[in-house]
């Protein structure tokens, strides 16, 4: 393929990831939880992470990744413990109800994104099973080059 094929390919990916997750964040509306917070749950699925590396991954500064994390912390979502690889720091953790907050989001999207796929051929549905590994690949080789620490939700 061609660069300009590949730049117009490219530029209309970006296009079609951007307003997908518009989508995504009208679509949070019906979780209860606001698109940020949900996907900080999202994110520290696990042993938590660092309120640095939850800034990083969203694309913000600390101190608006910090603001979100003390509402979680205040909802009663999340905690925040001693890092056990470095005693001055914190890690975010989720508590129980975090993990049922979380839970319950995801069920929801899930079902509108089944909503959306119920009108879709089986030509189509096949389609977009196969798209999904080039998908992951893409994910995979810009999350290398932009090098997170951690996954991102």
């Amino acid at each position: 393929m061609k660069e300009q094929e590949l730049a117009d390919l490219a530029d209309r990916f970006r296009t079609t990831l951007r307003l997908a997750v518009y989508v995504a964040r009208r679509l949070d509306g019906d979780t209860g939880l606001p698109t940020t917070q949900l996907s900080i749950l999202n994110m520290i699925a696990g042993e938590g992470l660092r309120v640095g590396v939850i800034a990083e991954n969203l694309g913000v500064r600390v101190p608006s990744a910090t603001e979100q994390v003390g509402r979680l912390e205040r909802a009663g979502l999340v905690e925040r413990l001693a890092d056990p690889t470095d005693a001055r720091a914190v890690v975010v953790r989720r508590t129980p109800a975090g993990n049922h907050a979380a839970a319950d989001a995801n069920l929801r999207r899930t079902a509108r994104m089944v909503e959306a796929f119920s009108v879709l051929d089986p030509e189509e549905l096949e389609a977009l099973r196969a798209a999904l590994p080039v998908m992951d690949k893409i994910n995979e080789r810009l999350h290398a080059a932009t090098n997170p620490k951690e996954h991102i939700a």
